[in-house]
């Protein structure tokens, strides 16, 4: 789901809480050793998110916010602040050619390099925490 969080809207702040859950504690978020990602340069994008992108000059980066049941990335564009509320199980995460992560839900996408050790140990981070909330599989039982 694609949402401008620009403006404090309680619809749209249950909407992202119901999707992916409330933010983390405090205390959770020191456990963790952070929920956040360090600045994502993006080189690619779905359509969608290229439109919005390509209406200003600014170079073209994100961050993503690790949530108890998913993630949130956010972007910039044209002084609004655009969300892509990615529930796990919608997530899907590549490591694609040399130093490129690509995040997918459904039809949207966003590819990000990741040409320093803090990003590829964010992401790390990112897919162990996500294997540890998955449900038992029934091959695991």
């Amino acid at each position: 789901m694609l949402l401008n969080v620009s403006y404090n809207n309680k619809e749209i702040t249950h909407k992202i809480d119901a999707e992916v859950g409330k933010p983390f504690t405090l205390k959770e978020r020191w456990a963790m050793g952070g929920i956040g990602s360090p600045k994502l340069f993006i080189t690619e994008a779905s359509l969608e998110i290229r439109n919005l992108l390509i209406l200003d000059n600014n170079l073209d980066s994100c961050n993503v916010e690790i949530r108890p049941k998913g993630i949130i990335v956010r972007f910039r564009s044209l002084l609004e602040t655009f969300a892509l509320v990615i529930p796990f199980y919608k997530l899907t995460i590549y490591k694609g050619d040399f130093a490129v992560y690509s995040i997918y839900r459904d039809h949207y996408f966003i590819k990000v390099r990741s040409d320093t050790k803090a990003i590829q140990k964010f992401f790390k981070k990112l897919l162990n925490y996500k294997a540890d909330t998955a449900p038992t599989s029934i091959e695991d039982l």
